[in-house]
C-alpha cells in the first residue's frame, strides 16, 4: 500500500473530501465527508460563505486524520475569486458569478478591447460572469474594493491560502480568468493596464503539482492536534497542501485513461457536457470563437479545448417536474421504448438554461418548429437524450474541422458517464465508439497530481495507466 492522499473537490451546491490509495496495484477511493454549498443573498447580492467552506474544509480534514494523508489538493470551480486587504482579509462582499453586478460590463471591456482581439489574445470564451467582467464590476461601481486589496485569489487559491498562509495562483484556474496569455501561461499584464486594473494585485502562477506549503499550527491545532506547534510537529511530517489542476474540468479531463498522444474526443459529463480535445498549443482563431470553444488549462500544461453543452440539466429537470417519480434509468428505459418519437430541439437553446418548467420549454420548441409534441415521460427523455447524442455528434465534426484530425473514440468521464442509453446514442449518433465510465474523475485527477508531486507517479501516461486499471470503462459500439 502507498501513500494517502486527501482530495477536497468542491462543486457549487456541494462538496466532498475523497480518500485516495494504491491498493494491490490499483487506486481506490474513499468518502469521508460531505457537505452543502451555495451561493447566499446578501445585501441584495449573491455571495460565496468562505466561512462556512473553511469550517467544513477543516471538519474533512479533522475525519481524514486516522488515515494519515501525505497531501491535500482542493479543486473548484472557476472564474469566482477573493480580493485580500493590506491586512490578508477578505474584501467583502465575497461575491459569487451568478451575482447581476456583471451586468453590461461586456460592454465596457470592449471599449477598451474589442471581444474578438480579447478571444484572439486569451483564447477563452467570453460568459458575463467571467473575472474580467467582474472586476470591471469592481472597477467602475465600487473603486474602493480593488484600492484597498493587496492580492487577487482565485476560490481555490483562497482555500489553500487560509490553510497554509501561503499565496499562490494555480494555472488552471487562473485560465478561467480571461487574463491570462496562453502562450507564456502568465498573467497577460499588459491586458491588465490596458483595462486599469491593479497590476500587483495579480501574484505568481504555478503549475499543477507544486506544492504550496504545509499546514499551518493553528489549522492544526483546530483538526484536533493539539500538541501541534512549530517545535512539535516540523514542516516535513505534517500534511501538505498542492496545487492540483484546481479547475474542477482540468482535473476531471486529468482523469480520462487515455494517452493524450492520441486521437480522442472527451466528454466531461454532468448538470454540463464539456465535449472536446487535449491540444499542445490552444486555437485562438475567429472560427473557434465562432464555434463556442474555450481553451482552458490542463493538467499537464496543455489546453483543454472544448464547447460547453447544455447537459443532463435537462434531464434532471425533467425528473424533478414529475416530482422525482422516476430514477434516472427509469427515464433511460422510458425514453428507449419511447425511440422512434422523431422531435429534436437544440439542446443549447437559452430556453433550455432555467425554465419554469422543462416540458413546456420542449412542447414549445417542438411546436414553433413544426414537429410532434411530446405528451408522456418517455417521450420528453427521449426529445432530451437523442437532442443530446445529436449535439455532441455535431460537436464532434465541428472539432474535427477545426483540428483537421479525424478522431475514432469519445471517452465520458463524469457523473453523467452512467447513463447508458445516452452513451449508445452517442455511439450511433457520431459513428464513434464511446467508452464511459470514471464518475469520480475529478477526484481521481486531483489525486493522481498529488501522486505525481509525491514522486509516487513518474508523470500522467504512468497515472493513466493506473486509472485504466483501477476503473475500467464501458464500451459502446455506433
Amino acid at each position: 500500500m502507498g501513500n494517502t492522499y486527501l482530495a477536497i473537490d468542491i462543486g457549487a451546491s456541494s462538496g466532498r473530501h475523497i480518500l485516495g490509495s494504491v491498493e494491490d496495484g490499483k487506486l481506490v477511493l474513499r468518502e469521508i465527508h460531505r457537505f452543502a454549498n451555495g451561493m447566499e443573498k446578501k445585501d441584495g447580492s449573491l455571495c460565496w460563505d468562505y466561512g462556512h467552506l473553511y469550517a467544513e474544509i477543516l471538519e474533512g480534514i479533522r475525519k481524514s486524520r486516522a488515515a494519515a494523508p501525505v497531501s491535500l489538493g482542493i479543486d473548484t470551480w472557476g472564474v469566482d475569486y477573493v480580493l485580500l486587504d493590506q491586512e490578508n482579509r477578505p474584501v467583502n462582499p465575497t461575491y459569487g458569478y451568478r451575482d447581476h453586478r456583471t451586468a453590461g460590463m461586456d460592454q465596457n471591456v470592449y471599449k477598451i478591447i474589442p471581444q474578438e482581439d480579447l478571444y484572439a489574445r486569451t483564447g477563452i470564451l467570453k460568459a458575463s460572469y467571467n473575472t474580467i467582467y467582474q472586476l470591471m464590476a469592481d472597477r467602475i461601481n465600487a473603486p474602493e474594493r480593488l484600492k484597498g486589496a493587496k492580492d487577487l485569489l482565485m476560490v481555490p487559491d483562497y482555500l489553500n491560502y487560509l490553510l497554509t498562509g501561503v499565496r499562490a495562483n494555480e494555472y488552471t484556474e487562473a485560465t478561467t480568468s480571461q487574463l491570462m496569455d496562453p502562450v507564456t501561461k502568465n498573467w497577460d499584464y499588459e491586458l491588465i493596464r490596458m483595462l486599469k486594473f491593479p497590476e500587483h494585485i495579480f501574484g505568481k502562477i504555478v503549475m499543477p503539482g507544486t506544492g504550496i506549503g504545509a499546514l499551518t499550527d493553528q489549522v492544526l491545532c483546530e483538526t484536533g492536534n493539539s500538541e501541534a506547534s512549530s517545535e512539535t510537529a516540523a514542516a516535513s511530517d505534517r500534511m501538505h497542501v498542492i496545487a492540483v489542476g484546481s479547475h474542477d474540468t482540468a482535473s476531471a479531463v486529468a482523469a480520462i485513461p487515455a494517452d493524450d498522444s492520441e486521437d480522442y474526443l472527451y466528454i466531461s459529463s454532468g448538470t454540463w457536457s464539456l465535449m472536446g480535445v487535449v491540444r499542445e498549443a490552444p486555437d485562438c482563431s475567429q472560427d473557434a470563437e465562432a464555434g463556442n470553444f474555450t481553451n482552458e488549462g490542463g493538467c499537464s500544461g496543455k489546453f483543454c479545448f472544448h464547447k460547453n453543452i447544455m447537459g443532463l440539466w435537462m434531464i434532471q429537470s425533467l425528473r424533478h417536474e414529475y416530482q422525482d417519480e422516476y430514477s434516472f434509468a427509469q427515464l433511460c428505459d422510458l425514453a428507449e421504448a419511447a425511440h422512434d418519437f422523431p422531435s429534436r430541439v437544440d439542446v443549447n437553446d437559452d430556453r433550455f438554461l432555467a425554465p419554469d418548467s422543462m416540458r413546456e420549454a420542449l412542447e414549445d420548441f417542438c411546436r414553433e418548429t413544426g414537429q410532434p409534441v411530446p405528451e408522456t415521460p418517455g417521450e420528453y427523455a427521449a426529445v432530451i437524450y437523442q437532442s443530446l447524442a445529436a449535439c455532441y455528434a455535431e460537436t464532434a465534426e465541428e472539432i474535427e474541422k477545426l483540428t483537421g484530425k479525424q478522431y475514432q473514440s469519445i471517452m465520458i468521464v463524469g457523473g453523467g458517464s452512467n447513463a447508458s442509453y445516452l452513451n449508445q446514442l452517442t455511439a450511433a449518433a457520431s459513428g464513434k465508439t464511446v467508452y464511459a465510465g470514471i464518475g469520480e474523475a475529478t477526484s481521481i485527477g486531483n489525486i493522481i497530481t498529488q501522486m505525481i508531486s509525491s514522486g509516487e507517479l513518474r508523470d500522467y501516461r504512468e497515472a493513466k495507466q493506473l486509472i485504466g486499471k483501477s476503473f475500467p470503462m464501458k464500451r459502446y459500439d455506433p
